[in-house]
């Protein structure tokens, strides 16, 4: 899990220093490998099996269910305000997707659009 707000400060979903998610070093949102953000293994967020950042069931980060990374309530992926994955400040929101940018052109590609639209908005 790697933080998933939209904060750039550090510790947060865009920062790209260590604990960022943005970091591209081992760990990082933007590592690709084992652990990483964009490893397409067990546990990535590239990964499309139970847990990865792009399943769709519970626990997924492609889920819309409560917790889920495309969840818009309280705590959600989608949630703009604090706790949630679209908050601009500091918070302590941590997801097991892959990049916000990366993560809605796959969602677009397996026909969540209005996800995808959505979640590129916001990064604007």
């Amino acid at each position: 899990m790697w933080p998933r707000n939209l904060y750039t400060g550090p510790g947060g979903g865009l920062y790209t220093g260590p604990g960022g998610g943005a970091y591209t070093g081992p760990g990082g949102g933007m590592y690709s490998g084992p652990g990483g953000g964009m490893y397409t293994g067990p546990g990535g967020g590239l990964y499309t099996g139970p847990g990865g950042g792009l399943y769709t069931g519970p626990g997924g980060g492609a889920y819309t269910g409560p917790g889920g990374g495309l969840y818009t309530g309280p705590g959600g992926g989608l949630y703009t305000g604090p706790g949630g994955g679209m908050y601009t400040g500091p918070s302590n929101y941590m997801s097991n997707i892959p990049p916000w940018h990366i993560f809605a052109k796959h969602l677009a590609r397996i026909g969540m659009k209005n996800e995808a639209e959505f979640i590129l908005s916001q990064l604007q």
